[in-house]
């Protein structure tokens, strides 16, 4: 049975998202080129859209294309950690370490065996780095609580090309330190029903923290995932997203397969674990648009 549009999607929520996004970006003092050390952060709070299936293979896609890559897993799952190779019974220091000031970013940071691909890890401690934070700004008035991770990636990120943060699916303090980082943002949206709810409630955080904590903020872009091209309901997803949101949404749309599901549990990219698969191809698509936009070669 068809679903009718009108009952799917309210347009005037999309009108409003992309009016939103409009402002963000126009906010912006953008600045594109030459720019060594573009932070870029995977955000959506809504969980299973392919944030850290994006990270690890835009990030391992970039590499390959010849940048210096460093992925940041700020994820307390550590499923990025794990999904480029590293065992994390074997890792010494953390970005949680890192962010409780125990040690500085160089000495956590991990060498992968793709070139031009290093890691940031992760492990369950970051689970609690929100409480700490907080407890530890109450206690030390001059305490940045949002603003620690910007501090620490500031020293490093002129060693870089890109910089890749993978977000958990929340919208606290780990992903306020992420935002306050970062020159840009890509949304993940997954094509399916309701893979828009709490859109509206992102944009409005990344308007905040650009507001309060970060002016330079601007959306990177808007990326469709999972596309099941089986079903007419998830190109019409594809229709409404790129109708309201423009310019923004990539060209590139990441397909749902069985080869990128069981990549990451093998330690490795797609384009490490199967290089011919449409995956592979969606992901170095990808990277090569975020080049383009970011106008270097």
């Amino acid at each position: 049975m068809k679903v009718e549009k009108s009952t799917f999607f309210r347009q005037k929520h999309f009108k409003n998202w992309y009016l939103l996004i409009q402002y963000i970006s126009n906010y912006t003092d953008k600045r594109k080129g030459d720019r060594m050390g573009k932070v870029i952060s995977l955000v959506n709070q809504k969980g299973g859209v392919g944030k850290t299936t994006t990270s690890i293979n835009l990030s391992a896609s970039l590499a390959v294309l010849g940048k210096k890559v460093l992925l940041i897993d700020l994820d307390p799952q550590g499923n990025t950690t794990t999904g480029v190779g590293i065992n994390k019974g074997d890792i010494d220091k953390s970005i949680y370490d890192v962010l409780t000031e125990k040690c500085s970013l160089d000495e956590a940071m991990v060498k992968t065996k793709y070139k031009n691909l290093y890691v940031m890890p992760a492990t369950i401690n970051l689970a609690g780095l929100d409480i700490e934070l907080l407890e530890k700004s109450q206690h030390e008035p001059g305490f940045a609580k949002g603003a620690q991770l910007k501090k620490y990636i500031d020293e490093v990120r002129e060693n870089f090309d890109y910089i890749i943060i993978d977000c958990p699916p929340s919208l606290g303090l780990i992903t306020t330190n992420a935002l306050t980082a970062s020159n840009s943002v890509i949304i993940p949206v997954q094509c399916e029903f309701f893979a828009l709810e709490g859109i509206m409630q992102l944009l409005n955080t990344i308007m905040l923290a650009q507001k309060t904590l970060n002016p330079d903020l601007d959306i990177e872009g808007v990326l469709l995932t999972m596309l099941d091209s089986r079903t007419n309901l998830g190109f019409e997803v594809v229709d409404d997203i790129r109708k309201f949101f423009k310019e923004r949404v990539y060209n590139t749309i990441i397909p749902r397969l069985i080869r990128l599901t069981e990549a990451p549990s093998h330690g490795e990219p797609i384009i490490a674990y199967d290089p011919k698969s449409r995956g592979s191809a969606a992901y170095l698509n990808l990277a090569k648009e975020v080049i383009e936009r970011n106008g270097n070669t």
